[in-house]
């Protein structure tokens, strides 16, 4: 139990269904979806479609989803045996033009952030389409309602979104709809203002009425390729008429008798297990979970473990990713035989990467204990910061997470998708699912992932004291960032280790979980204060 005394929030419990996310009107939506008869899956779109408007710097309907569903089988407490875990990857591809060739011949050596070939088609759309068709009890366009709502009335401005937004002015400025639509008065929104966005009203009601052909078709999808196509963009039409996402098989490690579930490459996923079977050779229950100690070890596992992920980690439909070998016990051992416990690893080579990305992470679980661990990203703070004129579409950046280099698996090719930080989680026991949870951060997902579970598990913090704990993250490349809550004693011997140690910019990522207690039938939510979102049930 946490120190009432102190400032902090207590983990949110319920009996019947339960919402978490990084907004509170998007978890409200949920919520009021959940209490309507609607099914997990159901609340988490609605509340991301909410999130897609609310939070326009983390996400939109322009960016990419992936999802865990852990389907309840039956009535609350019924028994199951091994549960289900179903993955769906919603990431968008390159288009058919873009060819490795095309960029070298035109002098491109990597891909820019605010240029038209950082957007991939995006995949969010047709993902929640076709999983409301296949888990849904609800129509996409009753359940984009409120987001239209919010777009067409206009929401109030939070405060870690103004923070957020206020770091991205420049950005915007460069280009006359992002600028007209996201810096009214020429300034981004003030906390407490009310800020709305009508073209992506009508694009809303548009996709509401005609499904996801009405993105990817007709006047939405014509209005974004002309706009792309403008500034250079090899976007085609066809490109968009095919976009779809995939089901696929989920890959997952045990860690201290639970079952971590991670939906695979493309997306990074591979690589929060990887650093959790490093870690399990360790006692972590031994050391304090904020001494530099326990720091020094997830610092060192996450940097050898994110070399592994800048080397291999691809679309598996256009490259060769070692799946096994990456997840097996030797590739753990011989990582884990790498760290130094008195000093901090030689350099490791540098990473060609992005670093810093925003997203949206919510979970839901309803009534019949259907659980659904569900993230949509642009990828960096309002994505590439290109927003398409007739529609407001603010587009992503996700082809930054490509190389250009013909000889590297994750080199840009036609209708290959990039490397993926989005990773959503789910966690069992026992053969039951017992907890969807996801953190938010870019690159620093993977190590996030670890470290609350370790929070949780090892540390046994609980679901809203494991997301609260300070954190810290070392990026393939450049010093250790550390948030303010670390201990200075703690800061001080990481130098001592060799760490370079830099005060983090904004707080580093942020998270929800929801744990399933089968023995009471409580439903247990933690949100993370870093961002404005909350946990709420019924």
């Amino acid at each position: 139990m946490r120190n009432l005394e102190l400032p902090g929030r207590s983990a949110v419990r319920a009996l019947n269904g339960m919402a978490a996310t990084s907004h509170p009107l998007a978890t409200g939506a949920a919520l009021d979806v959940l209490k309507d008869g609607g099914n997990a899956m159901d609340a988490a779109v609605a509340a991301c479609a909410v999130q897609c408007v609310v939070e326009p710097q983390s996400t939109g309907i322009g960016g990419d989803c992936f999802v865990l569903l852990a389907p309840g089988g039956g009535p609350r407490g019924a028994p199951r045996g091994d549960a289900e875990v179903v993955a769906f990857n919603g990431s968008g591809r390159a288009p058919a033009a873009a060819t490795a060739e095309w960029y070298q011949e035109h002098g491109i050596a990597e891909i820019e952030r605010n240029s038209p070939h950082a957007v991939t088609v995006p995949g969010a759309v047709d993902a929640w389409s076709r999983l409301l068709e296949d888990h849904g009890t609800r129509s996409l366009g009753e359940l984009l309602q409120p987001a239209i709502a919010f777009a067409r009335d206009g929401y109030p401005i939070h405060e870690r979104v103004a923070f957020d937004w206020s770091l991205e002015a420049d950005l915007l400025a460069r280009d006359p709809a992002a600028k007209r639509i996201f810096l009214p008065d020429g300034r981004p929104p003030a906390v407490g203002s009310v800020h709305r966005q009508p073209e992506l009203a009508e694009t809303l009601g548009r996709i509401a009425g005609e499904g996801r052909d009405g993105f990817y078709k007709g006047a939405v999808a014509e209005d974004i390729v002309t706009y792309l196509n403008g500034l250079g963009g090899l976007h085609t039409l066809d490109d968009f008429a095919a976009a779809g996402g995939e089901y696929v098989t989920p890959i997952k490690t045990d860690y201290r008798g639970h079952t971590v579930f991670e939906c695979p490459p493309n997306g990074q996923g591979i690589i929060a297990l990887q650093i959790l079977n490093v870690l399990s050779g360790y006692d972590l229950t031994a050391m304090d979970p904020l001494s530099a100690e326990r720091l020094h070890l997830e610092i060192e596992a996450a940097r050898l473990a994110y070399q592994d992920r800048n080397a291999f980690v691809a679309d598996p439909r256009q490259a060769e990713v070692p799946v096994e070998a990456l997840l097996s016990e030797t590739r753990a051992a011989e990582l884990r035989a790498a760290i130094r416990p008195d000093r901090r690893l030689a350099e490791l080579p540098p990473s060609n990467l992005p670093a810093h990305a925003d997203t949206v992470y919510l979970c839901v679980v309803d009534r019949d204990r259907n659980a659904v661990s569900f993230i949509n990203s642009v990828f960096s703070s309002f994505g590439s910061g290109l927003v398409s004129p007739e529609t407001g579409v603010n587009l992503q950046n996700r082809g930054q997470g490509f190389v250009v280099d013909p000889q590297h698996p994750n080199c840009i090719a036609p209708g290959k998708r990039p490397l993926h930080t989005i990773i959503p989680g789910m966690l069992q026991k026992d053969g039951r699912t017992v907890m969807p949870f996801g953190v938010m951060g870019g690159q620093y997902q993977a190590l996030g992932h670890a470290h609350f579970l370790t929070n949780l598990i090892d540390f046994e913090l609980g679901v809203q004291g494991a997301l609260d704990l300070p954190r810290v993250f070392a990026p393939p490349e450049g010093p250790v960032d550390v948030e303010s809550g670390v201990p200075a004693e703690s800061v001080e011997a990481l130098r001592t280790l060799g760490h370079d140690i830099a005060a983090s910019v904004k707080p580093i990522g942020g998270g929800q979980a929801i744990l399933i207690d089968w023995q009471t039938g409580t439903l247990t939510g933690g949100s993370d204060p870093r961002k404005d979102g909350c946990a709420l049930g019924y």
